[in-house]
């Protein structure tokens, strides 16, 4: 018999993509519409802004992304590169105080065949840790846990980005 997981919250996903086009970049979408709940858009700062992944690995799994759309990272300014920076290490103080992370699995997937999601707008991911976190289940069941809904952890972490954030 199949293993069935489901995941209806996807289907509105699908829709709005299809609705938007092949052409729009999320990444360049979404801060446009704001800081807020809603886009997921957690800090913004002058050339990079911080999200919480709407399909993530854990909780708190963060993206660091440039404002500007650019697809090789050779074609990012030292000025990009440095907020870049600035911006992983902000979001790992905020998830170690605010998640009480342990440890972080950090990196970029460049191009569609090293994994790359969305291979047009670069970004790096922040991916929280924890002792024990990954158990049998993932491993078993191919299935993740994630103990928190991703509004509460918005919820969590914003407050932290306002007044960690600053300078970004």
């Amino acid at each position: 018999m199949p293993k069935i997981l489901w995941a209806p919250w996807r289907m509105a996903f699908i829709e709005r993509v299809h609705r938007a086009g092949r052409g729009r970049c999320i990444f360049c979408d979404l801060p446009s519409r704001g800081v807020s709940a809603k886009t997921l858009v957690i800090h913004r700062g002058k050339r990079v802004f911080v999200i919480l992944n709407r399909y993530p690995y854990t909780n708190g799994h963060l993206m660091v992304v440039p404002i500007r759309h650019v697809g090789d990272i050779g074609e990012l300014t030292s000025a990009e590169h440095q907020d870049l920076g600035r911006g992983v290490s902000l979001s790992i103080k905020v998830l170690k105080k605010g998640l009480k992370a342990q440890g972080f699995n950090v990196g970029l997937n460049l191009g569609k065949m090293a994994g790359a999601g969305i291979d047009s707008h670069i970004h790096y991911h922040v991916v929280p840790r924890w002792q024990g976190d990954s158990n049998f289940v993932p491993v078993i069941g191919g299935i993740r846990t994630l103990p928190e809904y991703i509004e509460t952890t918005y919820k969590r972490l914003r407050p932290l980005f306002v007044k960690m954030g600053k300078g970004l």
